[in-house]
C-alpha cells in the first residue's frame, strides 16, 4: 500500500492551520503544520512534503521570498500561495517566483482541495522566470472576487505571448489590464504601443497599423513607420477592436495567420514581432452575427477572453478606490481628505455609467474643491447632482438611461406602500414600451412591415398583431 503524499502547511493564523489540517486529512493527505516560515524551510531542505502551502505574511519571514529558495532546493516540489493582500502584484510575485497556484484569502475550501489535487497530480513546474521589480505601481485596485480572478489569470499569463481580448464597458479599465499584462509579462523591456481604432478614420487605418512607403498615396513624402513596428518586441494594444472597418479586419487577419506584413505600397513582407492585446466595449458576438466583425478573426483574437466586470458588479471595491483616488489627490497637491460613512454608503448606491474613471473624477473634484477634510454624504451627493448628465452612448448600444427611467416609472406606477399599486402593471409598461420601439421603426423603414419585421426581430404576422392591438398608424413613406 502506497503512502499518502504529504502536504506541508506554513501560516501563522493558528485557526487556519487546524481548518487546513483537518480538510486535507479528511481528503487522505498526511499534513505538517508550522506558523513559521524557517521551519517550512528546513522541512523543505531535509526533503520532507510532495506539496506546500504557505501564506505570504509569517512573522520571521515573507513567503513570496522563500519561493525562489525552495525552487532552487527543490524544483519538482509544487507551491500554492495564500494571501489576505489580495492585490494584483501578490498574484504576479506567486506566478513568476514559481507557485504553482495562488489563492487570495477568505478562501473556498473546496476549490483549495482541487487545487491541492491537480498540484500533485501535475507535470513539473517550468524553470523559473525572472522576479517582478519592487516598489511597482498598481495598475488595478479591488479585493472583489471577480478581480481576484482577473488578477490569477494575468498572473498565469505573464510568461506567455497569447493573444488577449480584453472586454468591458467603457471606464473599467481595460487600457490597465493591457498594460499590466505588458509591464509583468516576457516583453516588459519593449515598448508598449497603443492604438483606439474608433479614433482613427477608416481610410488611415491600414497606414496606421502597418506604415507605408513614400509615394504610397498623396502626401506620403517619407517611409513612416506603422504601429506594428513600433511596438515591435513589446505589446501592441488594439483598443476599441469593434470599431475596425472590414478591410483592415483582413489585413491583420492575414498578419495574426502568416506572423508578417507589408506596409502601405510596400513589396518586401516584414516580420510582426509583437505580442497583441485587443479591447472592446462591444459585443463582438453579435456584431459577428450583424456581419460586422469576422468571426475568424474574433477567434485569432480572443484566444484568452478577459470581461472586466462594470463597477456596479463590484461594489465592495468602491472604498478602496476612493481612498486610493483620494491618496492620488494629495500627492498632487490637494491636500489629505477622507470620507466618512454616508459619503461611502452614497458611492455604494450610486449605478456608475462612466464606471471607475467617473469615480476617479469625482474624487478628483471633491479633493480639489472642497476645502473640508472631511467629505460628507451631501457633499458627495450634491457633486453627483450637480455633474451627473446623460451617461455616454456607446455606439450601437442601447440608450444609456433608460432602465433608470423605466424604473422611476415602474416605482411610480407600484406606489409608495402606502397605497395599493396600479393593476395590470405589467402589460401596461410592456405596452409603453412596445408602442413607440414598433412606431419608430416603422417610421425608419418608411412603412415597409417586412424590413420592420426583419429589425425587430419578429414574425411578419406578430407584427401586424401588435401594430392592430397597439393601434398604430402605418404611415407609408415615398421613394
Amino acid at each position: 500500500m502506497s503512502t499518502p503524499p504529504t502536504v506541508l502547511v506554513a501560516d501563522d493564523d493558528r485557526s487556519i492551520r487546524t481548518v487546513l489540517t483537518q480538510a486535507l486529512g479528511r481528503s487522505g493527505y498526511q499534513v505538517r503544520a508550522t506558523g513559521h516560515a524557517a521551519t517550512l524551510w528546513r522541512w523543505v531542505e531535509e526533503g520532507e512534503g510532495d506539496l506546500v502551502i504557505t501564506d505570504v505574511m509569517m512573522p520571521d519571514d515573507d513567503g513570496l521570498e522563500l519561493l525562489p529558495r525552495m525552487r532552487r532546493a527543490r524544483p519538482e516540489l509544487r507551491v500554492v500561495v495564500m494571501s489576505a493582500q489580495s492585490t494584483l502584484m501578490t498574484a504576479v510575485k506567486a506566478a513568476q517566483r514559481g507557485a504553482f497556484e495562488y489563492l487570495p484569502k477568505p478562501f473556498d475550501l473546496n476549490e483549495l482541495l482541487a487545487i491541492v489535487e491537480r498540484a500533485l497530480t501535475a507535470p513539473p513546474i517550468a524553470a523559473e522566470p525572472d522576479g517582478v521589480a519592487e516598489g511597482e505601481k498598481l495598475p488595478l485596485i479591488g479585493r472583489s472576487p471577480a478581480m481576484q480572478d482577473i488578477y490569477r489569470t494575468i498572473a498565469r499569463l505573464t510568461t506567455s505571448d497569447l493573444t488577449v481580448m480584453v472586454n468591458g464597458e467603457s471606464g473599467t479599465g481595460k487600457e490597465l489590464v493591457a498594460r499590466a499584462l505588458h509591464e509583468f509579462g516576457k516583453r516588459r523591456t519593449g515598448p508598449f504601443v497603443a492604438i483606439n481604432m474608433a479614433a482613427i478614420p477608416r481610410e488611415l487605418i491600414e497606414s496606421e497599423l502597418f506604415g507605408h512607403e513614400r509615394g504610397a498615396f498623396t502626401g506620403a513624402h517619407n517611409r513612416t513607420l506603422g504601429r506594428f513596428e513600433q511596438a515591435a518586441g513589446g505589446t501592441l494594444f488594439l483598443d476599441e477592436i469593434g470599431d475596425m472597418p472590414p478591410e483592415a479586419q483582413t489585413r491583420l487577419l492575414r498578419v495574426l495567420q502568416e506572423g508578417e506584413f507589408t506596409s502601405v505600397g510596400g513589396r518586401q513582407p516584414i516580420r510582426a514581432n509583437v505580442r497583441i492585446v485587443a479591447a472592446t466595449h462591444r459585443d463582438l458576438r453579435q456584431a459577428i452575427r450583424a456581419g460586422t466583425f469576422r468571426e475568424d478573426l474574433y477567434y485569432r483574437l480572443a484566444v484568452v477572453p478577459i470581461r472586466l466586470p462594470p463597477l456596479r458588479e463590484r461594489i465592495e471595491d468602491i472604498p478602496l478606490l476612493a481612498r486610493h483616488f483620494l491618496e492620488r489627490a494629495r500627492q498632487e497637491g490637494a491636500g489629505a481628505k477622507q470620507l466618512d460613512g454616508p459619503a461611502l454608503d452614497t458611492l455604494r448606491q450610486y449605478r456608475w455609467p462612466g464606471n471607475v474613471r467617473e469615480l476617479e473624477n469625482l474624487m478628483r473634484r471633491l479633493a480639489a474643491l472642497r476645502p473640508e477634510e472631511t467629505i460628507t454624504g451631501a457633499m458627495v451627493s450634491a457633486e453627483l447632482a450637480e455633474t451627473a448628465g446623460p451617461a455616454p452612448v456607446e455606439p450601437g448600444g442601447p440608450e444609456p438611461g433608460l432602465a433608470e427611467a423605466v424604473e422611476r416609472h415602474i416605482r411610480r406606477l407600484l406606489g409608495n406602500g402606502e397605497t395599493m399599486p396600479t393593476r395590470d402593471v405589467y402589460d401596461q409598461v410592456i405596452a409603453e414600451v412596445e408602442r413607440p420601439l414598433i412606431r419608430l421603426t416603422l417610421a425608419a423603414t418608411r412603412g415597409n412591415q417586412i424590413k420592420a419585421a426583419a429589425v425587430l426581430g419578429l414574425n411578419r404576422n406578430t407584427l401586424r398583431k401588435k401594430i392592430r392591438d397597439l393601434d398604430i398608424q402605418v404611415v407609408r413613406g415615398v421613394g
